[in-house]
C-alpha cells in the first residue's frame, strides 16, 4: 500500500510539473471569436469540366494558400474539412468582402486568338465576348492558360503615364506557345480583328491588344512575356495580378459560411469567461470547503491544478480555444467537483458504518467504491463531446474539444491528486486524533434528516410519473404554439452585432428595418448600446443598408460580428443536430444497456429524452434562439442528466447484489436516499459555476449558461423522479424478472 501511494505520488508531481512546463512555455491558440478575425468556409463545386473531389480540393488548397501569403495575413490558417470543405481563418482582417472576393474567384486564365468581330446581329451561333471597348470578338480555342504562367505582377508606367499593368511572364512550353500564337497573328495585317490576342479572365475579355507592327510574321514575341494594360486602379491591378500569379483554382468554390468578430468583442469574451472562472471556481470551492472541511480544502486546491492540467493538455494538443470552448473549460469544473463529492460521500458512509474507522481507510475505500460511478459518468460525458467533435462545426466543435479534455482532466484531478493529498492528510497523527477536522468523519445535513425520516419515495411511482409528464405537456405546448426559433446555423442567413453611439429601442429599430426592405428581419436587445439584427441571406449591399439604418437611428453603429450561413449549410448543419442528438440517446442507451442490462438503460434514455423536450419547450416560452451553442449545451445536458441517473444505478446495482431478494421498488428507494447527499451537493456546486457563467459570462454565453441551469435543474429531477420509477414500471410489466435489473 505504501509502494502504491508512493508511485501516484510520483505520477501526480510528474503531470504537475510537466503541466506547469507546457503552460508557461506552450501558448494556447485562441480561436477567431476570441482573438478577432475572419473565418469562411469554402465549399468546392463541380464544374462541366472538373470534379470536386478529394483530390481536387487539395489543389485548390495550395492555391488558396498562395493567395493568402500574397494578402499578407498574419499566422493565416487553411485546413480541408471533409472531401469537399476548406475553413480559412484570417485573423485581424475586418474586411471578410475583399477576402472572400480574392479567395473565391476561380481566376481561370485563358489566352485566345481573335477570329473576328461580330458585327450586328449575330446569326453563326459561335461563342463571342465583348472587349474592354465593348466589341463583341469572336475567339478561337484558348492556346495558353493560367498553368504556363510563371510570374505576375502589377507595374505602374511613370514614363508614358500609361498608368497601372500587369506583365505576365510564361515558361517551358508557354514560351514557344506564346511565340507561336503572336507569330500567326502577326501576319494579318494592321487593323485586322485577327491581328489581335484576347486575355481571358473568369469568361470576361480584360484586354485584347494588337500585336506590334515591329513583330515578324511566323516569329512572334521570343521572350515569353506580355502585358495587360487596361484602365485598372492600384488596388485592381494588384488583386487580378495576385489571381493570377496563384493560378486558377482546379474547380469553382462557393462561401457557405462566414464569420467575422471585432477584436474587441473577442477581448470582452476572454475577460467575462475569466472573471466567470475565477468567481464559480472560488464559490465552488468555499462550498466544497464548508461540507467537507479538511478534504474539501485539499480538492479545492485539485480543482487549481485541474485548471493547470486542462489549460497544459489545450496547449499540448494544439488545440483551438473558442468561446464556447471556454465555457465548457468553466463547466468541467463541475464535473471535477462532482468526482470529488461522489469520493467524499461514500467515505463518509465507511466511517459512519464503522467498517472503516480510520479516516485513511475511510479515505480508500471511497476511492474504490466511487472509482464504478465516476467512470460511468465520465464516459458518458465524454460521448457527448465526440459527438459534438465529429457532427458539429466551427466553435461548438471547440466546445466539444474543450469538454473532453476537461473531463479528462477532472478524472486526473480527483482520482490521482485529490488522492494522493487526501491519502497524506488522513496518515497525519493529528487528524487521526481528530477525526472531525477531516470532514468525512460525520453524515453531513442531508443524510441525517434521510436517516431519522427514511420515506418512501418509490412507493408510488406512478405519481411522480404523471408530475413529469404534466411537465412534458406544458413544454410540448411551448413547442407547438411557439414554435423553436431556429437560429442562422439551423436556417441560413445572416446575423450581425453591433455597437451603438446611443441605446437603440428593438421595436423602433425593427420598424426602421421594416421600412428599409427587410420585414423579417428579427431585431434583438443585447445590453444598453449593443444590438443583435439576425435576417434571411443578404447581399453585401443589402448588409450595408442594415448597418447604415441601424446607425441612423443610434448615432452610429460599429458592427462587431458578422455571421454568413449559406442555406445548404444551414440545412446539413440542422440534419447534423439532429442525427447528433439521436446518435447522443442512441449511444447512452447500448452503453447503460451493456452496464445495467436493458430496463435501467432505458429508463435512463427515458429521462434523457425527458430533459431534452423540457429543455426545448422552456426556450421555446421563453423566446430564445436554437443555435449550435444550444445544441452543445443540449448535449452537455445529455451528459448531465445520465451521471445523475448513472450514479443512482450504480447503487442499485450493488444494493441488488447485497439483498438479491428484495424488490426493485425497495432497492431503488435505499439507492436514491444513499445518493441524495451527492446529488444536492454536486448540483450546489455545479449551480454556482454556471451561475457565475450566466451573470458574468457575457452576453453570448448567457443563453448558454441558462440552457445548462434549467438542465441541471430537471436533469437532478428526472435521475430521481422520472428514471428510477420508469425502471421500476418496466421491471413490473416483465415479470419482475432479476436479471434485467442488473
Amino acid at each position: 500500500m505504501i509502494r502504491s501511494a508512493r508511485v501516484r505520488a510520483l505520477l501526480a508531481l510528474t503531470v504537475i510539473a510537466v503541466s506547469l512546463y507546457i503552460a508557461l512555455t506552450v501558448p494556447v491558440r485562441l480561436g477567431l471569436d476570441l482573438r478577432g478575425g475572419t473565418q469562411i468556409v469554402l465549399q468546392t463545386r463541380s464544374t462541366p469540366t472538373a470534379t470536386a473531389d478529394r483530390e481536387a480540393t487539395d489543389r485548390t488548397l495550395e492555391v488558396l494558400r498562395g493567395r493568402i501569403d500574397a494578402l499578407g495575413v498574419a499566422e493565416p490558417s487553411l485546413v480541408r474539412s471533409g472531401d469537399d470543405r476548406i475553413i480559412v481563418e484570417l485573423p485581424g482582417v475586418r474586411d471578410p468582402k475583399r477576402a472572400a472576393e480574392v479567395l473565391g474567384r476561380t481566376a481561370q486564365l485563358t489566352i485566345h486568338p481573335v477570329t473576328g468581330v461580330v458585327a450586328g446581329q449575330d446569326r453563326t451561333g459561335e461563342p463571342a465576348l465583348p472587349d474592354e471597348s465593348g466589341r463583341r470578338l469572336r475567339l478561337g480555342e484558348a492556346a495558353l492558360t493560367g498553368q504556363q504562367v510563371t510570374d505576375a505582377a502589377a507595374r505602374f508606367d511613370q514614363e508614358s503615364g500609361a498608368g497601372w499593368h500587369i506583365t505576365v511572364d510564361f515558361g517551358g512550353a508557354g514560351r514557344a506557345e506564346w511565340a507561336r500564337l503572336t507569330g500567326e497573328a502577326a501576319c494579318k495585317p494592321v487593323g485586322d480583328p485577327g491581328r489581335r490576342i484576347a486575355i481571358v479572365l473568369d469568361d470576361k475579355i480584360i484586354s485584347s491588344p494588337e500585336v506590334a507592327p515591329s513583330v515578324a510574321c511566323g516569329t512572334g514575341i521570343t521572350a515569353g512575356s506580355t502585358q495587360i494594360t487596361g484602365s485598372f486602379g492600384d488596388t485592381e491591378a494588384r488583386e487580378l495580378a495576385l489571381l493570377i500569379k496563384g493560378g486558377a483554382l482546379p474547380v469553382a468554390v462557393e462561401t457557405v459560411e462566414q464569420r467575422t468578430v471585432g477584436p474587441t468583442l473577442g477581448a470582452e469574451a476572454i475577460a467575462a469567461s475569466t472573471w466567470a472562472a475565477a468567481i464559480g471556481t472560488a464559490l465552488t470551492s468555499l462550498f466544497v470547503i464548508a461540507v467537507y472541511r479538511l478534504m474539501g480544502m485539499l480538492a479545492a486546491l485539485a480543482l487549481l491544478c485541474y485548471g493547470l492540467v486542462s489549460y497544459a493538455a489545450l496547449a499540448a494538443l494544439g488545440a483551438t480555444l473558442t468561446l464556447p470552448g471556454l465555457a465548457g473549460f468553466v463547466l468541467a469544473i463541475g464535473m471535477a467537483v462532482d468526482a470529488n463529492v461522489l469520493v467524499f460521500e461514500r467515505a463518509r458512509e465507511e466511517h459512519a458504518a464503522r467498517q472503516r474507522p480510520a479516516p485513511r481507510s475511510a479515505v480508500a475505500a471511497g476511492f474504490r467504491n466511487a472509482f464504478s460511478a465516476i467512470a460511468d459518468s465520465n464516459i458518458t460525458t465524454l460521448i457527448a463531446a465526440a459527438l459534438l467533435f465529429f457532427l458539429a462545426s466551427g466553435p461548438v466543435r471547440g466546445f466539444g474539444v474543450t469538454l473532453g479534455i476537461g473531463v479528462l482532466a477532472s478524472m486526473v484531478s480527483a482520482l490521482l491528486i485529490t488522492r494522493v493529498l487526501a491519502d497524506h492528510a488522513a496518515s497525519r497523527p493529528w487528524l487521526r486524533a481528530r477525526p472531525h477536522l477531516s470532514g468525512i468523519a460525520t453524515t453531513g445535513p442531508v443524510r441525517d434528516r434521510l436517516l431519522r425520516r427514511d420515506p418512501q419515495l418509490m412507493r408510488r411511482p406512478r405519481r411522480w410519473l404523471a408530475a413529469s409528464a404534466v411537465l412534458l405537456a406544458l413544454a410540448g405546448a411551448g413547442i407547438g404554439l411557439r414554435g423553436l426559433d431556429l437560429g442562422v446555423e439551423f436556417t441560413g442567413g445572416r446575423l450581425a452585432e453591433y455597437t451603438t453611439g446611443a441605446p437603440v429601442d428593438p421595436d423602433r429599430a425593427r420598424a426602421a428595418l421594416a421600412d428599409a426592405g427587410f420585414p423579417r428581419a428579427v431585431v434583438q436587445s443585447s445590453g444598453e448600446d449593443r444590438l443583435t439584427v439576425r435576417t434571411g441571406a443578404l447581399t453585401d449591399a443589402q448588409a450595408a443598408e442594415v448597418t447604415r439604418t441601424v446607425g441612423a437611428l443610434g448615432g452610429g453603429a460599429d458592427r462587431v460580428r458578422d455571421e454568413l450561413i449559406g442555406p445548404s449549410l444551414g440545412e446539413e448543419l440542422r440534419r447534423n443536430a439532429l442525427v447528433a442528438l439521436a446518435l447522443a440517446l442512441g449511444a447512452q442507451l447500448l452503453y447503460l444497456a451493456a452496464r445495467f442490462r436493458w430496463v435501467l438503460g432505458t429508463a435512463a434514455v427515458t429521462a434523457l429524452a425527458h430533459d431534452v423536450v423540457i429543455l426545448l419547450g422552456v426556450f421555446a416560452w421563453l423566446g430564445k434562439p436554437v443555435d449550435g451553442v444550444f445544441l452543445a449545451a443540449l448535449l452537455t445536458v445529455v451528459g448531465y442528466s445520465v451521471n445523475d441517473s448513472v450514479v443512482v444505478f450504480d447503487r442499485i446495482r450493488e444494493l441488488r447484489r447485497r439483498h438479491r431478494g428484495s424488490p426493485l421498488r425497495r432497492v431503488a428507494n435505499q439507492a436514491i436516499l444513499q445518493t441524495l447527499p451527492r446529488t444536492v451537493n454536486t448540483g450546489m456546486g455545479a449551480a454556482l459555476i454556471l451561475t457565475a457563467l450566466a451573470v458574468l459570462g457575457g452576453d453570448s454565453l448567457t443563453d448558454f449558461a441558462l440552457a445548462l441551469l434549467i438542465g441541471l435543474a430537471v436533469g437532478t429531477w428526472s435521475s430521481v423522479f422520472v428514471a428510477a420509477p420508469v425502471a421500476i414500471e418496466l421491471q413490473d410489466r416483465t415479470g419482475g424478472r432479476r436479471r434485467s435489473a442488473g
